[in-house]
């Protein structure tokens, strides 16, 4: 299994899953009864998690990830990444590798495309 997004937007998610179920991506929800037990728990134990039941729809999903932009940010920028040198998963706030300090890579392609396209305007 594979983590494909996290988030404490209940909207955000019920998005995300409404995008995958259309797509036939198989998915599993984690987190999605915690929420009651905020402050009892930490805020980043209680976040709402999409994971991926099986990896090789991790491309597709990630489209359908990036698909959900909002007021011109891409939410994929914060999902986790693999360091280019170490090939270590590293949490998609590090902007560094945790394990060999490589730099994160350049955020994704429709990030750019976004941030070109505002440029324009």
């Amino acid at each position: 299994m594979e983590k494909l997004f996290g988030s404490d937007d209940q909207f955000l998610i019920q998005r995300l899953r409404s995008e995958l179920e259309e797509a036939g991506i198989p998915y599993l929800m984690k987190n999605q009864y915690v929420a009651g037990a905020v402050g009892e728990l930490p805020w980043q134990d209680i976040q709402q998690e999409v994971w991926l039941v099986d990896e090789s729809w991790s491309h597709r999903a990630s489209k359908v990830v990036e698909s959900l932009s909002y007021n011109g940010t891409c939410f994929c920028e914060n999902s986790d990444w693999q360091c280019d040198q170490c090939q270590e998963i590293n949490e998609g706030a590090f902007a560094i590798c945790w394990q060999c300090q490589a730099p994160k890579p350049e955020p994704c392609e429709h990030y750019l495309a976004a941030k070109a396209a505002g440029e324009k305007d």
